[in-house]
């Protein structure tokens, strides 16, 4: 029985699934979520997953697995990845030892590189429409994916497929557009030389808004290393419990949304803007309201032509183990 293993490594979770082939499709067979912190090195998540395998799988059997996709947050160098917010070291020499695979049988992308890659393969049901628009056959495509960083993907049609060209957009420097983005960029100048985008439109910028616009209002959680300040301040914000919170949350979704506006400029993507992405998951009511698609439209001469562009949710949590999944098919299937 041919496998392959397939995960989406990111700074604050990692999911990894095993999948049969099944000719030109893929069959999950098995699924585990973990905390990154829970593990020292890339080793010890890859040997602990194979042991839950061979606990819960009864069919498997060692060398079953054939290839690896690893989708992981950094941009990959030569065989391995620089990350910028996940603490392994990562190249396909390890993975494929860990794994006791070739090391030709093993596929690295950057995570969201490999989330849009799923998008060929995703249902209707998988995909939440935010505006009316209607896609363009062939025309780029555009993957944005707000959760520890910001990652930005985008898809050219090839002549045959389309082909995902990864970027490096997040690390991009911040442009604010109002006062209160303005005295963002100045509360954050004071912490770093350098303010990027990902600073604010990540897990991490919740918090920076609230503190750089909010000073006096000082929530307990913040003093616990271990809370999830993002997740606070948006369950306040849909609890209507702090006013400062509700703000907070505005504030993000309008930078997050002229973002993928400015993103969309540079490329014209009328074949769609997917917003992928733990965050989006989790604020769904307030990406459906029309603030992110309006943030997203409010660029002067243009507003009309990009108000043409469909935007979609991903609403598929699978979509990045899938990207990679795939990815790893198309190349097994090349050489055979």
């Amino acid at each position: 029985m041919k496998m392959i293993v397939a995960a989406d490594l990111g700074g604050t979770k990692c999911n990894i699934m095993l999948f049969e082939k099944d000719g030109g499709r893929l069959s999950a067979i098995h699924r585990r979520q973990v905390a990154t912190a829970q593990f020292a090195n890339i080793e010890a998540f890859l040997q602990d997953f194979i042991s839950d395998v061979k606990r819960e799988v009864r069919s498997f059997k060692p060398g079953d697995i054939t290839s690896a996709g690893v989708g992981v947050a950094g941009a990959i160098v030569g065989d391995g990845v620089v990350c910028n917010n996940l603490p392994w070291t990562i190249t396909r020499q390890r993975i494929s030892e860990a794994l006791g695979i070739a090391p030709q049988n093993t596929v690295l992308l950057n995570d969201v590189e490999a989330a849009a890659s799923s998008l060929a393969y995703l249902e209707q049901k998988d995909m939440l429409p935010l505006n009316d628009a209607k896609p363009q056959a062939h025309a780029p495509k555009l993957y944005v994916a707000a959760g520890t960083g910001l990652g930005e993907s985008i898809l050219f049609w090839n002549g045959v497929r389309y082909q995902v060209s990864p970027c490096e957009a997040g690390l991009t420097d911040f442009a604010p557009r109002n006062e209160s983005e303005i005295a963002i960029l100045k509360f954050l100048q004071q912490h770093m030389r350098l303010v990027c985008t990902e600073e604010l439109v990540s897990g991490r910028g919740f918090r920076a808004i609230h503190e750089a616009l909010f000073p006096e209002v000082h929530h307990s959680f913040f003093n616990d290393p271990a809370a999830d300040s993002a997740a606070n301040i948006t369950q306040q914000a849909f609890a209507k419990a702090c006013s400062a919170c509700e703000r907070t949350l505005d504030l993000w979704t309008g930078i997050y949304g002229s973002e993928a506006g400015n993103m969309a400029l540079r490329t014209l993507p009328f074949g769609g803007v997917y917003v992928g992405g733990g965050i989006a998951l989790k604020i769904l009511p307030k990406l459906k309201d029309g603030a992110f698609v309006r943030a997203f439209c409010d660029k002067t001469k243009l507003a009309e032509e990009l108000a043409r562009i469909p935007i979609y949710v991903v609403l598929n949590h699978d979509a990045p183990v899938l990207g990679a999944a795939y990815a790893v098919l198309a190349v097994s299937r090349a050489s055979e």
